[in-house]
């Protein structure tokens, strides 16, 4: 799953969106957005009343059970509308032209949730019955300024690392050897490295966004105040910190020959594959790997073969990473019984048809009150384990998301140093936050 933020997204939605289509529609009535509203009823009948939802082509059948649920339930109808690819850049354009829907899959992190004005475009969920219930990692996502745009439906992706057990087992590595920090994750490499066939890391330059995380482990220790500072233009995306997190990448990892030989031009699925023959030793990555290893492999095989460690960059910490299943969003239009029907629906998702929802989808609860399903791989128990501590990737801190992975691209192909990727995304990271009126820019 590509997980960039693209410049020209930025300035569609903060210069054309604001200005047109994204004017509120329901500017002068209270509608079903105010402060009174009535407490929801999950299952009161809606016969007669139609939905759109907005979802990218590859999750266009994420919603299908609460949908089919929720129609039974209610007599509602829902009508699923795939938006082209690249998603994240074709919704924009979409509301800029006048089109919008009654919810919409998005993701609910503080860099890409803006790009919809959500203060204008959508409906608060501060007082919808099933915030309290969400975990403390989720309750932090889809909130712009103190208030609720999106309703966590999903639990956000976990970055960490996935390890071939039989390398492993070759190069005379268990748990307690699994590394504390960053720098004990490239010696872990090394042992790989110098004591198997196996390359230490498969690491993904054709496909360009998986280049990104080495990088992210690197970035853990910076503090609250450290990414307040940045998103107020007082901190620099070319502080040492970040041009050494870059600089180590390249000299301690690739230039080490940590890497397989191949890095430049590796792909998401060849990781897969080489993770799963043995020809790698670690895959450093989101959960969308792990969903590539469910379609393909059965739980007891995965658990036979493959293993999953949190690491940051001086603890034994994952990190969270939002992404576009996350969240969904419901729009202002101007129907108040749409409006209230959207609601209702949100509702019904995260109330009575949640533990069915899971169930179906084999994932994760966000609920801690709703058991997560039984049979899921070890791997991913592990990453809900992990969940509760992990700490944000910098999409869910930076109030932009650089495309940090195609600076990283060019410097992998000779193409920039590592103080010229450092001041890449930072231009580019200052560029979109004026665009967006962001204050200090």
């Amino acid at each position: 799953m590509d997980r960039r933020v693209l410049p020209a997204l930025a300035l569609i939605c903060a210069a054309g969106l604001a200005a047109t289509a994204c004017s509120d529609p329901t500017a002068g009535h209270s509608g079903s957005d105010d402060a009174t509203q009535t407490a929801v009823d999950p299952t009161a009948r809606l016969d007669g009343v139609k939905l759109t939802m907005w979802t990218a082509q590859n999750t266009v059948d994420a919603p299908e059970q609460v949908i089919d649920a929720f129609e039974k339930a209610t007599g509602a109808e829902v009508d699923t509308q795939a938006i082209p690819d690249l998603y994240e850049q074709n919704v924009p354009t979409k509301l800029a032209s006048g089109d919008r829907p009654d919810l919409m899959f998005w993701q609910p992190s503080i860099s890409t949730l803006p790009f919809v004005q959500p203060q204008q475009n959508l409906l608060t969920l501060d007082r919808e019955p099933w915030v309290s219930r969400l975990g403390d990692t989720e309750k932090s996502l889809g909130v712009i300024d103190g208030k609720r745009y999106a309703a966590i439906v999903t639990s956000p992706a976990m970055l960490g690392v996935y390890y071939n057990k039989d390398v492993f087992r070759q190069a005379g590595i268990d748990e307690k050897d699994f590394p504390t920090s960053y720098d004990e994750l490239l010696a872990l490499g090394h042992k790989v490295a110098g004591t198997t066939d196996a390359a230490a890391f498969y690491e993904a330059g054709g496909d360009k966004w998986p280049l990104q995380w080495q990088m992210q482990l690197q970035l853990t220790d910076l503090g609250p105040q450290w990414w307040a500072d940045l998103n107020a233009n007082k901190k620099k995306w070319t502080d040492p910190v970040v041009v050494g997190a870059i600089k180590k990448y390249k000299e301690k990892l690739l230039d080490a020959g940590l890497a397989q030989k191949n890095y430049r031009t590796g792909t998401f699925t060849g990781q897969a594959d080489a993770l799963w023959k043995g020809e790698a030793g670690m895959v450093l990555n989101v959960t969308s790997f792990q969903s590539q290893l469910q379609a393909t492999y059965s739980t007891a095989e995965i658990d036979r073969k493959i293993g999953w460690f949190p690491v940051a960059n001086s603890s034994a910490t994952g990190l969270y990473s939002p992404d576009q299943t996350n969240g969904v969003v419901a729009f202002k239009t101007g129907d108040d019984k749409r409006q209230d029907a959207a609601r209702q629906f949100l509702a019904f998702w995260l109330g009575p048809d949640y533990p069915d929802y899971i169930k179906t989808m084999k994932i994760p609860s966000v609920q801690p009150s709703v058991p997560t399903p039984g049979g899921l791989p070890e791997t991913s128990r592990a990453q809900i384990a992990a969940l509760p501590k992990a700490i944000g990737v910098f999409q869910a801190k930076a109030i932009v998301a650089p495309d940090t992975h195609l600076y990283l691209a060019d410097m992998i192909f000779g193409k920039k140093s590592p103080q010229q990727v450092a001041q890449a995304i930072q231009d580019q990271f200052a560029q979109v936050a004026e665009a967006q009126g962001a204050s200090g820019f």
